[in-house]
């Protein structure tokens, strides 16, 4: 289904998932069109989203990647959002906000933000090089979605690196967040658009805090089952 012709979704209320694993595994089912196709990329956002989008990425067959975005609140009302930075040296301003924001300020907030993104990618790929979304139909997964601010940043900033596709795919979300992402996404998948939604963590039994460790953890797994299924040796290495 075409996100600007509406969005996929099931409305349910009495469902709740177990764990982040299973919304991941439930998501992947509504994703099944998607499987076993090469030109598909999987990228999680930190860092609930990493354990959806690993299960995600094994149903599916594809390579998984995180996707590091940090939003650039405006100096004095960091609430609200002037742009964002993303992984792949991804910079993209609200014309709305930049033009009444003094030079200094803007750039100041910009190298803050830089810096803590630089942490986090250093810190959950190990050295490993980020994969390019260029041409590809990209699945960008978070385990939920409120207001949808953070995924919208991540949708604008992901079009920078060219991608062929976006498919925003979470399993659980308010029906406006799902309707403010179908005006932004090439496709959207929602598991879960509960008439009465609070917040992301009402709709899962287990919702403790992902880890730092655990986002690298998963991460580290998927390239190494990635690249033992899917990438055939040369030699005695694998690509």
């Amino acid at each position: 289904m075409r996100a600007r012709d509406g969005y996929n979704s099931t409305m349910l209320t009495q469902h709740r998932f177990r764990d982040r694993a299973e919304a991941g595994r439930a998501l992947a089912k509504r994703l099944a069109a998607y499987e076993g196709d090469a030109n598909v990329l999987v990228l999680g956002l930190p860092r609930g989203g990493i354990p959806v989008a690993y299960e995600v990425a094994r149903a599916l067959r594809a390579p998984l990647d995180v996707f590091v975005v940090r939003k650039l609140g405006v100096p004095g009302h960091e609430e609200l959002a002037m742009g964002a930075i993303a992984s792949g040296g991804v910079t993209v301003f609200d014309p709305g906000f930049v033009d009444l924001i003094p030079r200094r300020e803007l750039n100041s907030v910009v190298e803050r933000e830089s810096v803590e993104l630089e942490r986090r990618e250093h810190l959950y790929r190990d050295h490993r090089p980020p994969l390019n979304p260029e041409g590809k139909t990209v699945i960008l997964v978070d385990d939920g979605l409120a207001t949808g601010a953070s995924m919208q940043a991540a949708v604008h900033a992901l079009r920078v690196l060219k991608p062929r596709k976006v498919v925003v795919a979470v399993p659980v979300a308010s029906r406006d967040a799902c309707e403010t992402m179908a005006q932004v996404a090439d496709d959207v998948v929602c598991v879960l658009t509960p008439e009465r939604f609070y917040a992301v963590g009402q709709w899962y039994d287990n919702f403790s805090q992902t880890t730092d460790d655990e986002v690298r953890t998963l991460l580290e797994r998927a390239a190494q089952e990635y690249a033992a299924t899917y990438t055939t040796p040369t030699g005695d290495a694998q690509a």
